[in-house]
């Protein structure tokens, strides 16, 4: 299949295909005597899987690392759910911090009047006026 099909098929744009291939994520496609890049079934379950991967947030590293674990038949799933925990604790830091600005902000915009005269919590918050 050429690029736009395996794009349609896999979810992930040509762009983004291109650049997998250019940063080693995906091999070079094999080319049409036209210069075409064609894809197969192989390519596409790896540009599947790259793309699952990316939706449950994992940095192209750890998607390069989850596909080298994936391709070699002889892993250990340890090794496997060792990386998969690792990225769920930074998923919790970073929902910890995400929560921890939603309540400073929250908290910004009660104090906040929201009428006509100009004073404005928050604007001093993020000026650094207020205390």
């Amino acid at each position: 299949m050429n690029i736009g099909e395996a794009a349609k098929i896999s979810g992930v744009s040509t762009k983004m295909i291109r650049h997998y291939e250019s940063i080693g994520l995906l091999p070079q496609a094999s080319r049409t005597d036209a210069g075409y890049r064609q894809y197969g079934e192989n390519d596409l379950r790896t540009l599947q899987f790259i793309r699952r991967s990316r939706d449950l947030g994992f940095s192209l590293e750890e998607i390069q690392g989850l596909l080298n674990l994936w391709q070699d038949r002889t892993r250990s799933s340890r090794e496997v759910k060792a990386l998969a925990q690792q990225h769920l604790d930074f998923l919790d830091r970073k929902l910890a911090e995400l929560q921890s600005m939603k309540k400073a902000l929250a908290h910004l915009v009660r104090c906040c009047h929201g009428d006509e005269r100009p004073d404005c919590p928050i604007l001093e918050n993020l000026s650094g006026e207020s205390g």
